[in-house]
């Protein structure tokens, strides 16, 4: 058995790991889309421009994905010392990322992006279909089974 576990390990352990980001597209106000990419931690790295199309999105994600070294990142100091940086493609620009205290950071930032992207996974909620069952359907049934 132990044996087998550590079979397990092997072989589905590197897939876990190469996961180093996250996709995700939401709707916008109901009308538009966009995405954020957020880290294997849940922090949310970048966001994108809003689309109005959810085809756009899962488009630009998928040139991401497959080509980022073709993409600009662009350093930005905002009026209050924070740091951030823009994707962008042929000048024009696709994402906005979340402020930073550092230049350092940012750096550390973009690092991530670079590392993450090619194996990221894509999330879609923009259908705003809730998966889980509303609680008091939950312990209704729970209270009949008892």
């Amino acid at each position: 058995m132990l044996r087998f576990i550590c079979l397990l390990k092997l072989l589905f352990l590197p897939q876990i790991i190469q996961i180093l980001g996250t996709f995700v597209i939401k709707k916008h106000e109901q009308r538009d889309y966009k995405f954020v990419f957020s880290s294997r931690k849940g922090k949310t790295i970048f966001t994108s421009i809003v689309c109005k199309q959810k085809s756009d999105c899962e488009q630009m994600i998928e040139a991401l994905k497959a080509q980022i070294e073709l993409f600009a990142f662009t350093k930005v100091k905002n009026a209050s010392g924070k740091y951030f940086f823009r994707l962008s493609k042929d000048g024009f620009v696709l994402a906005n990322s979340r402020k930073y205290t550092t230049e350092l950071l940012m750096g550390k930032g973009v690092d991530e992006v670079l590392k993450g992207i090619p194996a990221a996974e894509v999330l879609d909620f923009s259908d705003n279909d809730f998966v889980f069952p509303d609680a008091e359907a939950v312990f209704e049934n729970d209270a009949l089974s008892s």
